[in-house]
């Protein structure tokens, strides 16, 4: 992960975790509508993570 300060990594490690409570929160939702805007908003995060951080920031946590 190509970051610039532990402030970066938590940063990075909230939004995995906002985007994981997102899609798990779409998994359960019957309405349609709720679980694709949920999907978009995860995947709109992954992304800024991927911009911000590079590819293998926006699904895992580093260990």
């Amino acid at each position: 992960m190509s970051s610039d300060s532990p402030r970066s990594d938590e940063r990075a490690r909230q939004m995995r975790e906002k985007a994981e409570q997102l899609e798990l929160a779409a998994s359960r939702s019957a309405d349609a509508d709720e679980r694709q805007r949920l999907m978009d908003e995860v995947l709109r995060i992954r992304q800024e993570l991927e911009d911000l951080h590079g590819p293998e920031s926006a699904t895992m946590d580093p260990m």
